[in-house]
Formats: structure tokens, sequence, C-alpha cells
């Protein structure tokens, strides 16, 4: 109920997006030409710190880096916000630094007085260092990985095409499906290669905060010396701390655009924010908390260091792993397995024979009860139905069993009781096949064949996901591998699957739309047992068999 109503309520809130937008950057240029009230100037950086924090907070929130994927548009022009409110405010600190600290605004006036005390040294000392921390250390830093990301996700786009070709070949996804995640795929390569240019925005404005307060400096003594008659003391003091509010002012908004930008480009893609992810990830084993719980403890008793701090922290930190210790306890003990009442079948019993089965070593029950990933059972449905959207029957359901003959991991496939395929899987992993065009030697695993097509693959752990998929394997689960042999032998023995029972079910639902045509024709002229031919032909040649009213006509 809550997403259906939620974009009528952003609708109502912004009734033209595009009209804002394209006014809010012509108001951006007007801002760098006209000059500005004092108020207006307080009002606009308010609003530009006020979206500094709304972008980070968003930044924050996103489960995936494409959910974000107008950051570098939003960035590119929350900078030349920036940039316009910096000219706007040396225009006001130059023409009217002689009236005061309140000459440019009462923001400025509050962080060149009340944050640093009114002491130019102090606030050009933490200015140069929110500079530092933004162009060295933030910045350097989310450019890089943007620069990284874009390439490997290029990298990586081949293989995951595969990956969806796969999916929807085994009957795993449709069209609708392949379609959006093909989408996403381009998505996020662009949105990394943006990235990548945005980036330089963030370092340009850094070395621009720079330039500026020099200026500003060097102009305000100018005037306020030359022009006003000031001192060089008073000068210096007024234009100085009036100068340092500006660049603090523009330096912690854009400090914060910093972070959200490489928290952004950092992020990796998952269920969860990354508030619940960090605490997942940290707090998923109780022994490193115990053990920095003991090391605060011991400091606390060391002579010289300040005991109260160590020693609280220490025990809030303790009673958190002596909590996790208790859950980890309760999710290890064993579940009693319900007591199922056994009955004795009678001996001159005998079982019926499937047409198609598949049978599993003990290994791979997890598979087919999706304790071990995607439930088997669902992916062999999906197969189904695909096959008779395809080729025009529905195959005869496939039972899966476990046969204690088979090795714990591998499985066999049956046709009629006869084996016709049999490989093996490993579960907990997953096959990276290489299509011929992966980087082999980046990526450690088992060797191996995929079953369906005897392509060379590698058996790779699951958190080796995104590394394979960058070297141009295609990465598919368990679970897919046996679906997709599956779907190849049953393409290849479709004809021998197809039945009297099956061809006299299809005969019956043409004859609920054309009954003339199946009335005059069989058994009149073509017996039962011909149409079962010719339609196995055909299916033998690869041919579906959907349009059987032309086939009968013909």
């Amino acid at each position: 109920m809550a997403t259906a109503i939620e974009p009528v309520e952003r609708n109502q809130l912004i009734k033209h997006p595009d009209v804002v937008i394209s006014v809010g950057v012509v108001a951006i240029l007007m801002v760098m030409l006209l000059p500005l009230p004092r108020f207006v100037l307080d009002l606009l950086l308010s609003f530009d710190i006020t979206l500094s924090v709304i972008i980070l907070l968003v930044g924050l929130q996103v489960r995936r880096p494409i959910e974000f994927s107008v950051f570098p548009s939003v960035l590119l022009m929350i900078t030349l916000f920036r940039l316009s409110l910096n000219i706007a405010s040396t225009r006001l600190i130059l023409l009217h630094g002689n009236e005061g600290a309140g000459a440019a605004g009462e923001v400025i006036r509050a962080f060149g007085n009340f944050i640093v005390g009114g002491n130019y040294t102090v606030g050009l000392v933490v200015f140069s260092i929110l500079v530092i921390i933004n162009f060295v250390v933030v910045t350097k830093g989310a450019g890089r990985v943007a620069e990284v990301a874009a390439r490997f996700t290029l990298d990586a786009m081949p293989g995951k095409q595969m990956s969806i070709d796969a999916d929807l070949n085994a009957g795993l996804i449709n069209e609708a499906d392949a379609r959006r995640r093909r989408r996403e795929i381009a998505e996020e390569s662009d949105f990394y290669g943006a990235m990548d240019g945005a980036s330089k925005f963030v370092r340009g404005d850094a070395i621009a905060a720079v330039i500026i307060i020099l200026v500003n400096i060097v102009g305000g003594l100018a005037i306020g010396i030359l022009q006003q008659g000031m001192s060089p003391a008073l000068a210096a003091q007024t234009y100085t701390v009036l100068t340092v509010g500006e660049g603090l002012v523009a330096q912690i908004p854009a400090l914060i655009v910093s972070t959200a930008a490489g928290i952004v480009v950092t992020r990796a893609a998952s269920e969860t924010d990354l508030g619940g992810e960090m605490t997942r990830q940290l707090l998923m084993s109780s022994k490193p908390v115990g053990i920095a719980a003991g090391i605060l403890l011991a400091l606390g008793l060391v002579p010289g260091l300040p005991h109260v701090a160590f020693l609280v922290l220490g025990s809030a930190i303790a009673w958190v792993a002596y909590h996790l210790h208790q859950e980890e306890q309760v999710q290890a003990a064993p579940t009693p397995a319900p007591v199922t009442p056994k009955t004795e079948e009678g001996l001159t019993r005998v079982t019926p024979l499937d047409l198609m089965e598949v049978q599993v070593g003990y290994g791979l029950i997890g598979l087919v009860e999706g304790t071990q990933g995607t439930a088997l059972l669902d992916r062999i449905k999906a197969l189904r139905r695909q096959f008779a959207e395809a080729m025009g029957f529905v195959v005869p359901p496939i039972h899966i069993r476990d046969n204690l003959q088979l090795r714990p991991n591998e499985y066999a496939i049956m046709l009629k009781g006869v084996e016709v395929a049999k490989a093996d899987v490993l579960p907990g992993h997953l096959l990276a096949i290489d299509p011929g065009t992966a980087q082999r030697g980046l990526v450690q695993g088992i060797a191996t064949k995929e079953p369906a097509f005897g392509l060379p693959a590698l058996w790779v752990p699951e958190e080796a996901r995104e590394q394979a998929q960058m070297a141009g394997y295609t990465v598919v689960d368990a679970s897919s591998a046996i679906a997709t042999h599956l779907s190849e032998l049953i393409k290849r023995h479709g004809h021998e699957l197809l039945g009297r029972q099956e061809v006299q079910t299809l005969l019956d639902e043409v004859g609920k739309a054309h009954p003339k045509l199946v009335e005059e024709l069989i058994p009149t002229l073509v017996p039962l047992g011909t149409v079962v031919r010719v339609l196995g032909n055909l299916l033998k040649e690869g041919i579906p068999i959907r349009d059987l009213r032309s086939i009968l006509e013909a």
C-alpha cells in the first residue's frame, strides 16, 4: 500500500521537477552575477549545508549504487552552487568588510567567530585540515575507487550478459526480467563511468577553495588598508576572520558531499542499507568483540591511562559480546527432527516407471529442498513451463529422488529408466564457465567441465562471484547447472517424451477451438499413431509443434 502511494505524494510535492531543476540551474548562474542581500546569502548557505546532509543520508540508505544513479549530476550542480556562493560571499566581504563581522551575513559570522573563537589563526589551521582531508583522503580515494570500478564493471559486462542468457535459457527468468537485468548492467556501467569524471569536480572544488581564501585575504588587506584607511592589524583581523568563516562554511558541506561520494562508490550491492550491513558483519561473531573488550579492560588497568573511559567502554563491549555469544549458542542448538510414522508397503507393489527423473546423491539433497541455494524443484518447474511455451507440449512431471549408489555430489538423469547423463556438482560453490573469452589465472577454483556443453569451468566459492564475473566467466549456481543440463537433454530427447497420451491431450485442446478439423482427420484419415510419429519427427528435428492446427491441416 505504501509503495503505491509514495509516487503520488512525490508528484504532489513537486508538480514539474524538470522546470524546478532548470530554474535552479539558471538561479545558480545568476547568483554569480548579481549582488545578494545578506539574509538571502544566509538562506542559501543554510540550504547548501542542508542539501549536503540530505545527500549524505541518502548515500547511507541506498542498497545498490545505481539506486542513486543521478548522483554524478547532483555532484556537478551542488559544486557549481557552492562556487557561486563563494563568489557572492566574496563580493560582500570585499565590499562591506569594513562594517564588521556581520558584513557577509550571520552564517559566515557564526563560522568565523563562534566556531573558531574569532581567532583567524585557529580558523586557518582548521580550514587547512579540512581541505587536506577532503582533497588528499576522501576525494582522491573515492575517485580511484570509481575509476577502478568503472574499468572492472566494463570488463565484467560480457560475463554478466552471458549469465543472464543462461538463466533465460534455463527458464529461471522471463524476457521482462532479462531486459530489466540487462538495463541494470548498462546503468551500473554508466554510473561508475560518470562518477569517475564527477570526482574531478570535487577535487577542483577543493583546489578552488584554497585559491579563493588566498585571494580574499590579499584582496581584503589591500581594500582595508588602501581604500578604507584601516590599520594593517585591524584589516588582517577583520577580513581574515570573514574569509576563514566563508572558507569553513563552504568546506564543511564539501567534505560532507565528498564523504557521500566515497560511501556510494564503495557500496556493494546488498539486501539492506549500510547501517544494517555494517552491524551484521561487525557483530557476526562474538570472539573479536570479546577480545576487543578484554584489551580495553586491560588498558583501563594500566597506570597513567584514563581508567574510567577504558573500563566503562570495555564493560559495555563485554556486555555486547556476552549477548552475541548467547545468540550463537541458541542458533547452534540442533532442532529435533519430526518423527514420521513408518508404514510397510506390500512386497508385490511395483513402482511405476517415470519417463524422466533426476537421481541425486545424499550430498545434493539440500539443493532439492532449497537449503543450499535455489530449490532445484523450482528450477525444474520453470524449465517445464519454458519448454512448453517454446516447443508446444508439456513435458511429463520430472521426479527427483535420492540414490545411495551415487557419489555424494553426483547426479544422474534417467530417461525411461535408462541413464542418459551423469555429472558432479559442488553445493555451496558457484560454477564459473569460460565462454572462450575469460581471463584464466585471475580466479582460483576447482577445474571441471560444464555438464551441458562440456565447456571448461571452475568451481569457485560464493564470495568469488564478482571476481569471476570481472574476469569474463559466466557464473551460475549448482541448481542452475543441473537445470541447464536437464534442459539440453529434454531438447535432445523431446521426441521420446511425446507419447499417445500427450498427443491426445494436444488434440483435445485443438478440438475445443476447431472440432471439425480433429473429427474429420482423426482417426478417419490419419490414425493416432501416425500423428504421434509425425510430431515426434518434428521434435527430433528441433521444430516446435505449437501451431498444431497448421500441422494437422497440412
